[in-house]
């Protein structure tokens, strides 16, 4: 979008409209169009605080009762089981805390548009049987004489996952028939006949709980001709968007609370702000397409779903810092500090060498950009020593610069230059796996050459990543690199930062470094 047309539509959207059945004598719908800022004070949330709470609120609606089925279930099953003994004791942390924990990381907390209990069945019978078998075993490991015998164990997950099957049909059943009463203002991010048709699926079908209010079209606005087609051949039957601001007045007149797109958000600059904006106001975010939407990235659920016969998967839509970035510090804490004990003496080691091949000054510092697109000082081992300042900020790091030393070429070609990162990591400048931090001088550069590039900062920053174990270090492509960090990012998991630690530790030992 040129400098010229932002400024022309950003006082008003472009609408397009045709008349409805029982809308308005002039043929407009009876949805709010977004309104000028001048025309209309656009209410905001007052305060962190409240913004947080608000945020809180709408990302987590309807989650409560699941989990409070699934606590209800667990906890009765432990009170049968344990008969009023000490098992009643030892058993029901593990069991309602495990299974709580196991079914929030499957993701079976974040309920589809319409989910079946169903659906459900085979998840939670492993997850159960998981937090039992925990449960079993430290009960045992107590010589407690109420220890569980193999068919108690069984009927215990029978009966648990039976008993969270159908508490969770009842919340599942009030669900859908709230949704078919009260659907949910929603909007459409896309154009054309595929855009129109979801529309028209969602308005027919109210059992899937949303209402289309309005099309969103970032990203042929941005092309120079958004929603100009719809709008001159008067097929739009609803109000369409064109302008990121009037996308969040739209979104506070009408109470949206779900946003649907056709594409991957990521895949569009346009888009991937516009995801970024509504995530941060509590929107929820769905992927609905033809076809099978399995891996696709950014997608957060228990399973497949359908709208329609349209596959349909929900999008993480999170803003940087919130939602599992706590489960992300709390891996690095648990790996953090005993690897700084471990490595101590080899930290020593390499400090020694440094000093006695290149002379004082064994740690260098460097700021850099990291979560947010806030600043930190990274610590390395120095591998050369730089003419001046201007050039540490500003000169690309080249592979067999001639002023490095034989010790400097062995820690980076070990990438052991790298260990002192790990004090950065414990003060929580950076994480263990994640984008890799550069300099703000490049940051600057690179995010104007490179669509994507400034929102690898949605994630901490990390010592190593998906991009490095792949080789895209160093002098590599930075387009490539950015499409596996946003990649890493969107598709996020534990075990996920589990193996890439993992084929990093195997790279040591094969030197890949730069």
């Amino acid at each position: 979008m040129t400098t010229d047309r932002t400024e022309e539509r950003a006082g008003s959207a472009r609408i397009a409209t045709r008349p409805e059945p029982g809308g308005s004598p002039d043929g407009s719908t009876a949805v709010k169009p977004p309104q000028p800022a001048g025309d209309r004070t656009v209410p905001t949330p007052v305060g962190g605080l409240r913004k947080r709470r608000n945020l809180l609120r709408l990302r987590h609606r309807g989650s409560a009762a699941i989990a409070a089925a699934d606590a209800a279930a667990s906890a009765s099953v432990v009170a049968a089981v344990g008969g009023g003994t000490e098992a009643d004791i030892l058993l029901l942390g593990p069991v309602v805390l495990g299974t709580l924990a196991l079914n929030a990381q499957a993701g079976l907390y974040r309920p589809g548009l319409r989910t079946y209990a169903l659906d459900e069945f085979p998840a939670l019978t492993a997850r159960a049987a998981l937090a039992w078998c925990v449960a079993a075993a430290l009960l045992a490991s107590f010589d407690s004489p109420s220890a569980l015998s193999w068919v108690v164990l069984l009927a215990a997950v029978a009966a648990n996952a039976a008993l969270a099957g159908t508490g969770r049909a009842l919340v599942h059943g009030f669900r859908r028939i709230r949704a078919r009463r009260r659907p949910r203002p929603a909007l459409i991010v896309g154009s054309g006949r595929l855009a129109r048709t979801v529309a028209d699926v969602f308005a027919e079908h109210p059992r899937y709980g949303l209402r289309p209010v309005g099309f969103v079209d970032l990203v042929g606005a941005a092309d120079g001709d958004g929603g100009e087609s719809d709008a001159e051949d008067g097929d739009a039957p609803l109000p369409v968007v064109v302008v990121l601001e009037d996308v969040t007045r739209a979104v506070i007149q009408n109470t949206v609370r779900d946003v649907v797109f056709l594409r991957s958000p990521w895949e569009e600059p346009q888009n991937a702000l516009l995801a970024k904006a509504l995530g941060e106001r509590g929107v929820a975010g769905w992927l609905v397409r033809p076809g099978c939407a399995v891996g696709v990235h950014g997608t957060h659920d228990a399973g497949p779903a359908h709208v329609w016969g349209f596959s349909c998967r929900r999008l993480s839509l999170e803003c940087p810092g919130s939602g599992w970035s706590w489960r992300k510090r709390l891996l690095d804490l648990a790996l953090v500090v005993p690897a700084l004990v471990v490595a101590a003496p080899l930290l020593a080691a390499c400090a020694l060498a440094v000093r006695i091949s290149d002379g004082p000054g064994v740690v260098f510092r460097q700021e850099r950009v990291g979560l947010g697109g806030g600043p930190f000082t990274l610590l390395k081992f120095r591998t050369l020593r730089p003419a001046n300042e201007t050039e540490s900020a500003t000169r690309w790091s080249v592979a067999g610069d001639e002023r490095m030393s034989t010790v400097g070429r062995l820690l980076r070609r070990t990438s052991l230059d790298e260990l002192p990162q790990l004090w950065n990591v414990l003060r929580g400048d950076m994480s263990l796996v994640g984008p890799r931090p550069e300099r703000p001088y490049f940051v600057e550069q690179f995010s104007k050459d490179h669509p994507g590039y400034a929102d690898r900062h949605r994630s901490p920053v990390g010592i190593t990543g998906l991009a490095q174990v792949y080789g895209l270090r160093g002098n590599t492509s930075i387009e490539d690199r950015a499409r596996f960090d946003n990649h890493y990012i969107e598709t996020w998991s534990l075990w996920q930062d589990v193996r890439i630690m993992f084929r990093t530790v195997t790279s040591f030992f094969r030197l890949e470094g730069r």
